[in-house]
């Protein structure tokens, strides 16, 4: 255990008393599955495209160190910090949105990269969680300045990056901003009326989506009907979790990560299911749960809507991307590209979802919520 003591008054001394060192733990042990299960699956997927076979491990690592750091230099922020950098990374992430529609990398159809000296970035992971941060401030600065349009700019701030998301286009992305959105709606209490009606609308997006994009109607269409295309992936991972049984056929003993493509990001719960089985899956489901309880606990204890409302909005991204994932995977849902936060590989990802841990954890300090905003 690290020697501080209570006493210490210095910058690090109150960073370790007041952080809620469970979720640092439970962080780590994300972290921890993540590089077993990045060394498990990558290198055949690396060798099966013609990179040098730690060619994802390696690039894994080096994204892990700038991560940590994030975590750690953001979770030393008081409130009023964690609102100005969202503010700050919420200008520039939308910038960088805005750019990849018109310099971005199109993949499949889709821009969603920007290719930056060798590296590509992935401007919607960024966004997520500084848009958490800016609603959350609109709403309650709208709670205590009747003339301060907040809730009318946060609808408009909503509607912008969500537009930009259809353009990509990244309907995965849309509905977890969308879930963050409504969730601190809901929990700031605002009229019903307004939910429901933003209900309605996400609903006729949903539907004008599928009507309009060709590649999100053929997953709803898989999904629904497996025959109807080719539903190989799904399928792929379900025999992974079969294989596996309950106790796994150990690391690296697989075989799914030989066949499937995005054996390491998008479907390597399928490599966790088949090499660690049934109970190592549980155990990394319980984590993700034991860090939105423990986060949602702490943020009530501050007694702050501010604090309430961002990590709110934060958590609802980590959760709602994990289960994605796992969902998914599991064929639970329609196939969906998305990340399992600290696990899968991918550096956008990987600092995007530091990014949020890091505000996560500076919001949910003991006593630092009842601070002023």
């Amino acid at each position: 255990m690290i020697g501080f003591a209570r006493t210490d008054t210095s910058v690090l001394a109150r960073w370790w008393w007041t952080v809620d060192r469970w979720t640092l733990f439970a962080v780590a042990a994300l972290i921890g599955f993540g590089i077993l299960l990045t060394l498990a699956a990558s290198p055949a997927v690396a060798e099966r495209i013609g990179y040098d076979t730690y060619y994802f491990v390696k690039r894994q690592l080096a994204y892990l160190l700038p991560a940590l750091t994030v975590v750690f230099a953001l979770s030393l922020l008081e409130p009023r910090g964690v609102r100005r950098v969202g503010i700050v990374l919420f200008a520039m992430s939308l910038l960088l949105l805005v750019a990849t529609l018109f310099v971005g990398v199109e993949i499949k159809g889709a821009r969603r990269w920007l290719s930056l000296g060798g590296f590509s970035l992935q401007p919607s992971e960024l966004v997520k969680p500084a848009f958490a941060v800016v609603i959350a401030w609109l709403m309650v600065t709208a709670k205590s300045s009747e003339k301060f349009p907040g809730l009318v700019i946060a609808l408009g701030v909503y509607g912008l990056v969500a537009m930009l998301l259809v353009l990509e286009p990244d309907m995965g992305q849309t509905a977890l901003v969308t879930a963050i959105f409504f969730a601190e709606f809901f929990v700031g209490g605002m009229p019903l009326y307004l939910i429901a009606g933003g209900i309605a609308f996400a609903a006729v997006g949903a539907v004008g989506a599928y009507y309009t994009l060709p590649h999100f109607a053929s997953r709803i269409n898989r999904f629904l009907d497996p025959s109807s295309g080719d539903s190989y992936q799904a399928v792929t991972g379900l025999e992974a979790f079969m294989n596996g049984g309950l106790f796994g056929r150990g690391p690296g003993e697989g075989t799914v990560k030989e066949v499937l493509p995005d054996a390491h990001s998008d479907f390597i719960f399928a490599v966790a299911g088949e090499e660690l089985g049934f109970f190592a899956c549980l155990i990394i489901v319980a984590i993700f749960a034991a860090i939105v309880l423990r986060a949602i606990a702490r943020s009530l204890e501050a007694h702050n809507l501010f604090v309430l409302l961002a990590v709110t909005g934060l958590l609802t991204q980590f959760g709602t991307q994990a289960i994605i994932h796992m969902a998914s995977t599991l064929n639970l849902m329609p196939t969906k590209g998305m990340t399992l936060p600290f696990i899968s590989y991918g550096g956008s990802s990987l600092i995007g979802i530091a990014i949020t841990m890091g505000l996560m954890l500076a919001l949910t300090r003991k006593h630092v919520g009842l601070r002023e905003v």
